[in-house]
């Protein structure tokens, strides 16, 4: 089994990757920027890419090395992951993890450093990791992820080697999802895929909660719906109560995670009291302000994720305009009667500008805004005239 096996639709990067794991050390480059849209697996091609540098066989072993399962666990001593469940990466934490990636490593070649969503710093934070990026420890080599180089300040993206990654098929996702999902079905697979539009982690979120796929499709049916000002009101005060109840259900399940794993770290079982000379530690995991902006993290990703479905009907309502559909096929097949009417209710410039309707709404989503008003606004813009 390859450390690379779990990677779907990145044959050419993973041949490139595989090959520097295992050509000259001395000759290697030691900042790397892995660009890829959200789900295309940047960040798992990250940790792949970390294993084959450190790992005896590179990777390419029939049976995962032990070094190989640590550093894909987490859990390897010269392997550190920077990711964050905030809105932003904050400059103390980029400050200790620079203090790390100048430490010799311990068992390994290399210190290796990887930061997910490198996208999410400010610039002054930027700034602070730029002199480590340009010149890296002698035996550190940094893995940055973001969804694309033009996400990254220019002065960070000069000073890296850029991988880009590509989509995945519908076809691939769907056979990962068998492979990897138990007891899911081919045709809850092929579903998921599409829908997903090649975000495998979206993918195996609609594969295995009936919930979020149930929550889809009633804002698709409600787009296509809207007639009026009190629909689109309505609409949106849904969508933002489904996102909120997502969101507290993924911080507190995250919540219950951290928490179990204290326990035992600390050999405590599920029901016992927290010991006294323990509290300070375990409040330090469990801080009410974390999960806040944990919550409000999660929250704005199902809210993306929302735009993302939107976008996907005007998509199909071009596809239909465009007489594309037996070239690119349709996303929502399961609303194509309802798509097909829109299609000749708008016109090719509708279709293109609701579409920059949903752009201007994610940008705006991304600033401090109110977002029931913001997708009032939104489904407001797409009713058809």
């Amino acid at each position: 089994m390859s450390v690379w096996d779990s990677l779907v639709g990145q044959k050419p990067v993973i041949d490139m990757l595989s090959a520097v794991a295992q050509g000259d050390a001395s000759q290697i480059t030691q900042s790397w920027l892995i660009c890829g849209p959200a789900g295309s697996g940047r960040s798992n091609m990250a940790r792949a890419f970390a294993a084959a540098l450190e790992s005896p066989d590179h990777g390419m072993g029939d049976e995962p090395t032990r070094v190989t399962r640590q550093v894909l666990a987490g859990t390897h001593p010269d392997v550190t992951v920077l990711a964050t469940n905030k809105v932003t990466i904050g400059i103390d934490e980029v400050r200790d993890i620079i203090a790390t990636s100048e430490q010799m490593p311990a068992t390994a070649p290399w210190r290796i450093i990887i930061i997910e969503d490198v996208d999410r710093m400010l610039e002054r934070t930027t700034n602070v990791l730029l002199k480590e990026i340009e010149e890296p420890a002698e035996h550190c080599i940094w893995l940055l992820c973001a969804p694309s180089a033009q996400d990254v300040l220019p002065t960070i993206r000069s000073r890296t080697r850029i991988v880009n990654l590509a989509v995945p098929s519908n076809q691939a996702v769907a056979e990962f999802l068998m492979q990897h999902v138990p007891d899911v079905e081919p045709k809850t697979a092929q579903r998921a895929a599409r829908l997903a539009e090649g975000h495998i982690g979206v993918a195996k979120l609609y594969a295995t909660d009936e919930r979020v796929m149930s929550d889809r499709d009633e804002l698709v049916v409600g787009v296509l719906n809207l007639t009026r000002a009190s629909d689109a009101v309505l609409l949106a005060g849904s969508l933002i109560d489904n996102a909120k109840a997502q969101a507290e259900a993924d911080a507190s399940s995250i919540a219950a995670g951290q928490e179990a794993e204290f326990r035992r770290v600390n050999g405590l079982t599920p029901d016992e009291r927290i010991p006294p000379k323990l509290r300070g530690a375990f409040n330090q995991i469990a801080k009410k302000d974390d999960m806040k902006r944990l919550a409000t993290r999660r929250t704005r990703d199902v809210l993306d994720r929302a735009l993302n479905s939107i976008a996907s009907i005007y998509r199909d309502v071009a596809v239909l305009q465009n007489n594309a559909e037996d070239s690119v096929g349709l996303i929502n097949l399961e609303n194509r009667s309802s798509i097909t009417e829109l299609s000749v209710r708008l016109t090719r410039a509708d279709a293109v500008a609701r579409l920059d309707e949903v752009a201007r709404a994610r940008k705006r989503l991304s600033g401090n805004v109110n977002p029931l008003l913001l997708f009032e606004a939104l489904f407001c813009a797409l009713i058809p005239a």
